[in-house]
Formats: C-alpha cells, sequence, structure tokens
C-alpha cells in the first residue's frame, strides 16, 4: 500500500470526508406539473440523440479525428446534461426522489442547486455542436434540430426556477448586504470542530493510491489512478502524484466524484500534453487534464498544454466537475489555456497563463489571490484575459477575478533590452450576456485604458456585464474604459459583493467541507 504522507497536504483537504448536503433552509419551491413533464420530454430527447450518435464509430467516420473527437463530445455533454436534468428532477419533485436522491445533493440551497445544473445544461448541446466546426458537417445535420429542441426546453425548465438571490446583469436583479463572517472571519454557520480542523497543525492521512514514474507507487500514470477511484463515491478518494513529468492525457469521467490530485508542488509534479485544434482536436477535446466528477479537489501540481501559439485552441484544463476547488494549482499554455466550461468552480492561488481567452468557458467561478499571467502572443493577435461564455440572461453563469496579480510578461530573450510587454485586454464577449468582474486586483501596466475588448463590432456590448471594483496598479485606471452600456465601475460594496465566494458560488456552504482557505466576502 502506498507510503505515509507527512504534512504535504497543509490542511487542505479532510481526509474520508464527502462533498453532501449541508442543513440550510431553502425556500420553498413546488414545481408544476407541466414543469416536471418538461423535464422528462427532454430526458427522452436526450436519449433520442445519444442512441442516433451511438450508430457512429470509427470506421464509419472515416478515421476523421475531428469528427469522431465531436462525436465523443456530444455523448459526454448530452450526458452531462441528462444527470443534470436528473438531479433538477429528484431535487424539484419529493414524489420523484429514492434511487436518484443521492444523485441530486448539491450545497442544499434549492434554488441555487437547480439553476447551475440548468445553467450548465442549457449550455451542454451548444459545446456539442460548436465542436462539430470544421468538419462537413454530416452528422451535426442528423442532430443538430434535436439539439436545438432540448436546449428550447431546457429554458422553459429554467425560466420556471423563481432566482432567489438575484445578480447584476440578471433578468431578475436585487443587491444587499448579509453577514457573511463572524468576528473571527469564519463563516458564521461553521461548527467549532470545522474551526479548530482550519486552525490545527498540518496533518498527514493515508492516500488511496500513489502514482510514480519511477515504479516506486502503485502507478506510473495518473490515468490509472484515476481508473482505481470508485464510481459515485460519497468519500474523497486522493491520488498523490510524485514529483515528475507525466506525459498523457487524464480525463475524470461524470461517475467518478469526490477525486483529489495532490502533487508535490506547481512545478514539481507536471501533467503535460499537447493536443491542439490544428492537429485535428476538438477544442473539448484538446485538455491535458479534463474533469466531470462532481467535488473535485486539487493541490500542487502544473497541468500544461504545450501545443505553442501556433496551433491555435489547445486546453491545459478543462472542467464540468460541480463544487470543485483547485489550491495551487498551474496551468500553462497559449490560447484556451483554463476551459471553465460549467458549474460551479473555485480556484485559490493558483497560477494561470496564455494568450488569446485563455480564462474561457460558462462555468460560475471564482478566481481568488490567483497569479494570472499574459503570454506574448503571435503576431497581429491580440491578447484576453476572458472569454466568458453566458448566452442566455437566465444563466447564473460568470467570472469573478478576485484579489488576484494581473499581468503581462516581458520578452527579455535578447537579455539585454526588455520588449514591451503585449496589450492584453481583461475580457471579451464570446456569447450575448458575457459576465466578467475583476475586483480588489492588482492589474498590471499591459492592461490598456480601454481595459476590455470587441469581440465582433457592436455585439453584445449592451447586454454583456463588464464590471470593476477597487482595483489598483497601473493598468486600473477607469477614465479611459470602454464607454459600453454593458460595462460597470462599481462604487458600491453591496453591488460587488453580489461575485464574492459566499454570493456568487453560495461558496460557505460546500468550501469549508474541503478545507481549501477562501475569503467569502469582499477584503476590507
Amino acid at each position: 500500500m502506498a507510503s505515509r504522507l507527512a504534512p504535504l497536504f497543509l490542511l487542505l483537504f479532510v481526509c474520508c470526508t464527502h462533498v453532501g448536503r449541508v442543513n440550510v433552509q431553502a425556500a420553498d419551491f413546488s414545481p408544476s406539473p407541466v414543469l416536471i413533464s418538461t423535464i422528462r420530454s427532454t430526458l427522452d430527447e436526450i436519449g433520442s440523440v445519444l442512441s442516433v450518435l451511438s450508430t457512429f464509430s470509427g470506421p464509419l467516420l472515416g478515421g476523421d479525428l475531428r469528427v469522431s473527437s465531436a462525436v465523443q463530445d456530444c455523448v459526454d455533454l448530452l450526458s452531462l446534461s441528462s444527470d443534470e436534468l436528473g438531479w433538477t428532477l429528484s431535487t424539484a419533485s419529493p414524489s420523484t426522489a429514492g434511487v436518484r436522491e443521492k444523485l441530486s445533493a448539491g450545497t442544499g440551497n434549492k434554488h441555487f442547486d437547480l439553476r447551475s445544473w440548468l445553467s450548465a445544461a442549457l449550455g451542454n448541446q451548444e459545446t456539442c455542436a460548436e465542436s462539430f466546426q470544421g468538419t462537413d458537417d454530416v452528422v451535426k445535420s442528423l442532430v443538430v434540430g434535436s439539439l436545438d429542441t432540448i436546449t428550447s426546453l431546457v429554458y422553459q425548465v429554467l425560466t420556471q426556477v423563481p432566482n432567489a438571490k438575484g445578480l447584476p446583469g440578471d433578468r431578475w436583479m436585487k443587491t444587499g448586504k448579509r453577514k457573511l463572517l463572524d468576528s473571527a472571519g469564519f463563516p458564521i454557520w461553521m461548527t467549532a470542530e470545522d474551526r479548530r480542523f482550519l486552525q490545527g497543525p498540518a496533518t498527514s492521512f493515508q492516500p488511496d493510491v500513489v502514482v510514480s514514474a519511477d515504479g516506486s507507487g502503485d502507478y506510473k500514470t495518473v490515468g490509472e489512478a484515476v481508473e482505481k477511484a470508485p464510481l459515485e463515491s460519497e468519500k474523497r478518494f486522493v491520488i498523490y502524484v510524485k514529483k515528475g513529468v507525466y506525459k498523457e492525457n487524464v480525463d475524470i469521467k461524470k461517475k467518478k466524484w469526490n477525486v483529489v490530485v495532490v502533487g508535490d508542488g506547481m512545478g514539481a509534479t507536471v501533467i503535460s500534453g499537447a493536443r491542439n485544434y490544428v492537429d485535428g482536436w476538438t477544442t473539448y477535446r484538446s485538455a491535458t487534464f479534463a474533469v466531470s466528477g462532481k467535488g473535485f479537489l486539487a493541490r500542487g501540481l502544473t497541468v500544461e498544454n504545450t501545443a505553442g501559439p501556433a496551433k491555435h485552441q489547445a486546453v491545459a484544463f478543462r472542467s464540468d466537475s460541480d463544487l470543485s476547488a483547485l489550491f495551487q494549482v498551474e496551468f500553462l499554455g497559449y490560447q484556451d489555456t483554463l476551459y471553465a466550461h460549467s458549474l460551479r468552480q473555485f480556484y485559490r492561488e493558483c497560477r494561470i497563463s496564455g494568450t488569446i481567452d485563455f480564462i474561457f468557458g460558462n462555468a460560475a467561478a471564482v478566481f481568488q489571490s490567483c497569479t494570472i499571467v499574459a503570454r506574448r502572443p503571435l503576431p497581429k493577435q491580440k491578447n484576453s484575459v476572458t472569454a466568458q461564455g453566458r448566452k442566455y440572461v437566465d444563466q447564473n453563469t460568470g467570472f469573478s477575478i478576485h484579489g488576484c496579480n494581473i499581468s503581462v510578461e516581458g520578452d527579455n530573450s535578447s537579455g539585454t533590452v526588455a520588449v514591451a510587454p503585449a496589450i492584453t485586454y481583461l475580457g471579451r464577449p464570446w456569447k450575448k450576456y458575457s459576465r466578467t468582474v475583476v475586483m480588489q486586483s492588482y492589474l498590471g501596466s499591459g492592461i490598456p485604458p480601454e481595459g476590455w475588448l470587441e469581440w465582433a463590432g457592436n455585439f453584445a456590448l449592451d447586454t454583456l456585464y463588464y464590471g470593476e471594483y477597487m482595483n489598483y496598479g497601473p493598468g486600473s485606471g477607469l477614465s479611459g474604459r470602454v464607454k459600453w452600456a454593458g460595462f460597470h465601475a462599481i462604487t458600491d460594496p453591496a453591488v460587488a459583493v453580489n461575485f464574492s465566494v459566499a454570493q456568487f458560488i453560495d461558496g460557505n456552504q460546500w468550501l469549508p467541507a474541503t478545507g481549501v482557505r477562501y475569503t467569502a466576502g469582499l477584503t476590507v
């Protein structure tokens, strides 16, 4: 069995605990028979499309990598939608509980859980369709009508779930303050036992498996260790990955719950891949490390995509993991480094680097105390930190960048004279209701006065929600910022707090169980 780890985890993880329900009161929600019927019809439609896709195999597709990747993308994404609708059904209607009850466990906040799952299910079909871009569209033509039907049905369900706490940029917006922390700086609901753990000394415990490239562990690859993880586990399954470079593509599937991956530190434990769009992979499938199973945790490693800027879309890390947290993880790439695709995600003290849209997707994600570095792009390319993909005003998704350091690396390759850093914009609107807020963060000199970049002409400039609050540094001046209707220079802390961990991703209800330290509200 694996050898015992010393104080490697440093207050990060609670051994053998699970991400489960928190005993909180949620407002009652009684779904109508029409809503329940719509969910069931949607599940039937998803089943029909999956049946069609199952008829396509490698030989039938003529060995076309992008088409086969797109088919697999759609199978995975529609399966995620099916699960998310199933969780919604069992949570919204007690009469449907039973065998599926444990599959619906979220934070215990019914409104927030339902809107999060439905927001994710709403976007999966579009990612499926996008995966067929650059192909002859034969397969897409067979399923596109059904994809549109599924999206329409999911949207009908989402609009029937009341929004208990509207966010800026939502159809229903309300703001306000509530007490987030007690006088000691802990979430007000946290138990004394939780507090003792967070304040206690470093601890050690037995990992479930150890990965070591030199053969001294249980497995030589991370992928083998992931296969060992049980399905739908309510307990943490801890994979310790010793220092070394692991050249592989890791995929933690949706039934692998509560997987924990811990390395020996950023730059020491490195998971490396080079899949990319130019070589035939879809953007979704290009990820070096992908995770869909809920409750994923990671600490102390580097995930990189080494394809380089000339290969265009090349993802290092992609996540569809609900209630996931990553602590001191480094993500290295160029275009599309970090794909925060869907659901609720938290990144703390991470390092993220890239060029074009290098933090993108449609998750509800908070990046806190992270170092975000723009690299030098190819000539004539324009850097942007984010490309948030919220397409519908009812989705509760967006990116919150809080207390981070955003800078642009200079080019000192000559060894003598430094070249001016590449101009880098904070974001551009990938979809109509793109939502990103940067607050209480350092903005370096590479951020231009206008701050934000158009996607295509006037597209989404009136419907997006981009905000800045109490940033500092040479790139933080607001006087020259864009004059779009969707840009907001936030001055009211009652508005800014909506994008805090506690409010935006309901972090007080699930992050303490992970052991990852976080700031619930705004910093003083």
